[in-house]
């Protein structure tokens, strides 16, 4: 088996846009894929993000026959522990590539996530905005037990995943100073007590009704960096679209911005993704939701075909989980 892909990077986070090799899947809904996937073909999934295709911090993107009406582009995504319901710098290099590979005609790319459809529209000189599906708040200021700093306050928002909020200095941490083991460490055993804290649902799909990461904050407002610790201890090299997503609902929601008001949000590696309310959404169950509108840029760092060969031990990949 051979399955070729183009590799690419968001502010460091890489994307695998995995094109051609992928056994046929028969699911009717993009749902239904993702469900196929994880039950047939995780082998698969392992293979290409875990070692010595990949590694702990590898993230894939697999394209699929949309269902939806307008879309251009289907997209299931995944990572070293399994898989996500939204990805925003994922979405912006798989909407630069999709443009500047002739994929799809015209700046503008409609791509059906498993969370939803999601419009982006590429400019000439890369750069990429998209519109979320609606973001909303779900829950604030809400007790999470923890062994290391006893109660921690969390805020639960949503932006296409589900993320627990905080500021890093309320558990003693510094998001330019303390060393990434910590923050990873952090961020794992925050997001499982807040998971066993908050039950979390989804009015309109199950499928979507899981605490994915948690994504930790310097404090600020208009300007401000966050890191996001997602499967495990995997930490997003970028400032994390659908986290951008998530937190512009935030500070609408304390009112710390209006809509219209851009923000900016860097990630570890200095990268910075633009955030920015642009309208009130549909209502998700009780909750309010607004529209957000991501911005960032993505590169494409080279092309691969990637051998599973039936007599390679090591074919289904391995991790030292270091």
């Amino acid at each position: 088996m051979i399955i070729s892909t183009v590799e690419t990077h968001t502010g460091g986070e890489p994307t695998r846009i995995i094109l051609d090799g992928w056994p046929k899947l028969s699911g009717k809904t993009l749902l239904d894929k993702r469900r196929e996937v994880k039950e047939r073909f995780d082998h698969l999934r392992r293979g290409l993000m875990l070692e010595p295709r990949g590694h702990d911090g590898m993230y894939g993107a697999l394209l699929v026959e949309p269902d939806h009406p307008e879309a251009d582009l289907a997209v299931l995504f995944m990572h070293n522990e399994g898989y996500s319901t939204m990805c925003g710098h994922a979405t912006i290099a798989l909407a630069r590539w999709a443009v500047e590979s002739g994929r799809v005609k015209g700046p503008v790319v409609r791509l059906q996530c498993p969370c939803g459809l999601v419009v982006a529209s590429v400019a000439d000189d890369g750069w990429v905005c998209f519109e979320s599906v609606p973001s909303f708040v779900y829950a604030l200021d809400r007790v999470a037990p923890t062994s290391t700093w006893g109660p921690v306050a969390v805020d639960i928002a949503y932006g296409g995943a589900f993320y627990a909020f905080l500021a890093a200095d309320s558990i003693g941490l510094d998001l330019q100073r303390s060393p990434m083991r910590a923050i990873a460490d952090a961020g794992e055993e925050i997001a499982r007590a807040a998971a066993k804290a908050v039950p979390i649902d989804h009015p309109d799909e199950p499928d979507l009704a899981f605490l994915y990461g948690t994504i930790l904050t310097d404090g600020q407002i208009s300007a401000s960096r966050n890191i996001c610790i997602f499967a495990g201890r995997q930490i997003d090299r970028s400032p994390t679209g659908s986290g951008v997503s998530a937190r512009m609902a935030l500070q609408i929601a304390r009112r710390q911005a209006k809509l219209g008001e851009e923000r900016q949000f860097e990630s570890s590696t200095g990268a910075v993704f633009t955030g920015k309310a642009l309208r009130e959404g549909p209502a998700v169950g009780p909750r309010k939701s607004v529209i957000v509108e991501v911005g960032g840029i993505a590169h494409v760092t080279g092309e691969a075909k990637f051998r599973f060969d039936d007599d390679d031990p090591l074919r289904e990949g391995f991790s030292l989980g270091c």
